[in-house]
């Protein structure tokens, strides 16, 4: 069965990197493709890869019906495009930057073919990356410190979690490890 891996966690906690990392390691050539978010934010804004739309291209693609997902987060709308179903219905598992607030819709619409990966990071790593960032006052990072604890509490068991502290390589090992055990895939079928 071909697998959604929905990545989840805060500003911060390195999902972008994990999900980059992990795409360099596996290289071309697998059953794994990495889908690409379409975001009302301007592309040089760093991070990820996304597909920059107004708001009116979004809203156009919307009623179109060519979002499986979409939410409004930092200022922003977000989505993930219809294709991911073409891709797992050909037997492709999909990497996707999800979204903790749309974790619950996410689960009922892909039902066991979800895999939540939940990114956490120590508080007071998070806090460091937050402010060398330098997006944020303390006061907002603080706010988002507090909603990110409640998250981890409502999503705990119910998610596959990847700790993001320390060394990225060690992190992207474990996300492969779990992509793995999945996809059944094994190390010599990733080239």
């Amino acid at each position: 069965m071909a697998f959604l891996f929905y990545v989840a966690g805060p500003s911060g906690s390195g999902k972008d990197s994990l999900i980059n990392g992990l795409r360099e390691r596996l290289g071309g050539g697998t059953s794994v493709l990495f889908a690409h978010r379409y975001i009302t934010r301007c592309w040089k804004a760093g991070g990820e890869n996304h597909v920059e739309l107004s708001e009116e291209e979004f809203l156009q693609r919307a009623k179109a019906g060519l979002f499986s997902m979409q939410w409004q987060a930092n200022n922003c709308c977000y989505a993930i495009g219809i294709e991911i179903h073409s891709w797992l219905n050909s037997g492709h598992s999909v990497v996707v930057n999800g979204s903790r607030a749309h974790l619950e819709e996410a689960i009922s619409h892909f039902g066991e073919r979800l895999i939540p990966v939940l990114i956490s990071v120590n508080p007071d790593r998070l806090r460091q990356r937050l402010l060398t960032r330098g997006r944020e006052n303390e006061s907002e990072i603080d706010a988002r410190l507090a909603r990110n604890q409640i998250f981890e509490q409502q999503l705990n068991g119910r998610v596959v979690e990847l700790t993001n502290d320390g060394d990225l390589a060690t992190a992207v090992d474990h996300f492969y490890a779990i992509l793995m055990d999945y996809t059944g895939m094994t190390a010599n079928a990733e080239n």
